[in-house]
């Protein structure tokens, strides 16, 4: 295969197959013409292609129901490697992962703030060049760089418009990278990417439409439908910590009153705790976090729990409303807000079926990811399976 390149793989035909193998492995030659539709003579030259590749590898089936044992066809997890990257406000984390999704290796590296577009994409490719290393991987097996980048991103080129916790602006990410390592690299809003992670790698079945909000120092979301990223005509869709909540609310960071995101965030969760207890005239001997609210509510404290019960509201109300504009199957949610599950998520379902329209509406399902922090670099790998294997989610 072309190093970083994915130009064998674009044939329709051969997507078709190949995606067939990935979600319906072990299967013969003759079950994928069966299938697919498609001639036993176009199966038989695509699938010899595949095995030339290294993409698929062959093998004589156990037992047989009479006759020859049939050649059972399956993806060779192996053959390539891929690489994600998390690039959040605080931290850039990467990862080594095969076409299966499993993770060969991992490396994080704390950002300094504030830092320069110099060093950020510095970072960046040091972050890269170590992790490969450590996953004893040689870049040449590596078929492609997966970033998920916080902020808005213009998937197109590849820049990162807007980055706000770095304050940093129109960052050629794609470029850089192309020229650093020669392999194809995939931008992606983050939020968005985590959306792609959990169709993949969630374990969530067929679903024809699902929606992923992450919660932390931001508030976003990714919308998948079909097996396909959802971005809009000017790619901020998904966008939902700046959908309004309260006119009269606080000032955003967006310059908007009463956000979504001036509710649900982790400064926002603290920022609220702290003038509860100024209400009262009192003070903490320590600077509260969304974290030490949570461990304060498991003690009981009705102030930390009334905060935790307003933001659980102001969440499944921001749910309610996409629930309204999207309708999707399920609602998937992470990120660090989401660590005090416990007490959100029963306060967040009931919301919805409060407010939402239908008895079907009320019904969505709304869980925690079970991926945790991996949920968003996975995602970034799956930007590259997605081109790979065509985005069809069988």
């Amino acid at each position: 295969m072309q190093r970083g390149t994915f130009q064998l793989m674009k044939s329709v035909n051969k997507s078709i197959i190949l995606n067939k193998i990935r979600t319906c492995e072990p299967i013969s030659r003759a079950q994928i013409a069966k299938e697919t539709e498609l001639t036993p003579p176009t199966v038989s030259s695509i699938v010899k292609e595949l095995l030339e590749q290294g993409m698929v590898y062959e093998q004589k089936k156990a037992t047989s129901m009479g006759g020859r044992r049939p050649t059972m066809l399956y993806i060779n997890k192996t053959a390539y490697y891929l690489v994600g990257v998390d690039a959040g406000p605080e931290k850039i984390k990467a990862i080594v992962a095969d076409l299966g999704g499993r993770i060969l290796g991992r490396i994080s590296y704390v950002l300094n703030t504030p830092i320069t577009e110099a060093s950020f994409l510095d970072v960046m490719k040091q972050s890269i060049n170590e992790v490969v290393r450590h996953a004893n991987v040689k870049m040449e097996e590596v078929m492609g760089i997966g970033v998920a980048m916080h902020g808005v991103v213009e998937v197109a080129t590849g820049r990162a418009l807007y980055a706000p916790n770095l304050q940093l602006t129109d960052i050629p990410i794609k470029e850089a990278l192309e020229q650093e390592f020669r392999v194809t690299v995939k931008v992606e809003n983050d939020a968005r990417a985590m959306a792609l992670g959990e169709a993949w790698f969630g374990g969530h079945g067929d679903l024809g439409s699902m929606v992923t909000v992450n919660l932390g120092r931001g508030v976003g979301a990714g919308i998948v439908t079909d097996g396909k990223l959802f971005h809009g005509a000017k790619d901020i869709a998904g966008e939902i910590g700046h959908m309004t909540i309260d006119i009269n609310g606080e000032i955003c960071e967006c310059g908007n009153r009463g956000c979504l995101q001036t509710f649900a965030t982790g400064s926002a969760i603290a920022m609220r705790a702290e003038r509860k207890l100024a209400e009262r005239g009192e003070v903490h001997s320590f600077k509260l976090t969304a974290e030490s609210v949570f461990e304060l509510a498991k003690y009981g404290n009705a102030l930390y729990l009334d905060v935790l019960e307003e933001t659980g509201f102001a969440i499944g109300i921001g749910l309610t409303n996409v629930i309204h504009i999207v309708n999707p199957g399920k609602i998937v949610l992470g990120g660090g807000v989401m660590k005090s599950e416990e007490f959100l998520l029963p306060i967040i379902k009931k919301t919805v079926n409060n407010n939402a329209l239908t008895e079907g509406a009320k019904n969505t399902e709304v869980k925690v990811t079970k991926l945790g922090k991996d949920a968003t670099v996975l995602g970034a790998v799956a930007l590259l399976l997605v081109e790979i294997f065509d985005s069809v989610l069988g």
